[in-house]
């Protein structure tokens, strides 16, 4: 079946620097939306980049400015390059996309830990 295969995930310190990847592999016909989302134990999934098709992407408060996502239609791909990590950074990072294989649906990663600590 179709999957999204996520990269990029590690431990790091404050001020560093990471990328990740989210790579979907399928019959896929067409890529609408793109997101990155994540997550703290013990917390609701927040939405930290939001790439709606046709439209600029929609960033946290919390991440403008250090985040930014971009995308490789082509590729299926989507990207979310993470400057200057503070510790509130740290959790399990979801990919998500909104996509057409033979109907319009959305697909998961299964996440990748960020951490950030001294």
């Amino acid at each position: 079946q179709g999957q999204l295969v996520e990269s990029g995930g590690g431990s790091v310190q404050p001020g560093g620097s990471l990328r990740l990847s989210c790579t979907a592999s399928g019959s896929i016909s067409r890529v609408y939306h793109m997101a990155w989302y994540r997550q703290v134990p013990g917390k609701q999934r927040e939405v930290v980049a939001f790439s709606p098709e046709g439209y600029n992407t929609n960033y946290a408060d919390s991440v403008k400015g250090r985040f930014t996502l971009s995308r490789d239609d082509h590729k299926n791909t989507v990207y979310l390059q993470m400057n200057n990590l503070q510790p509130a950074d740290t959790a399990v990072y979801f990919c998500y996309m909104n996509l057409v294989t033979y109907r319009r649906e959305d697909w998961w990663g299964q996440g990748t830990q960020v951490t950030v600590s001294s």
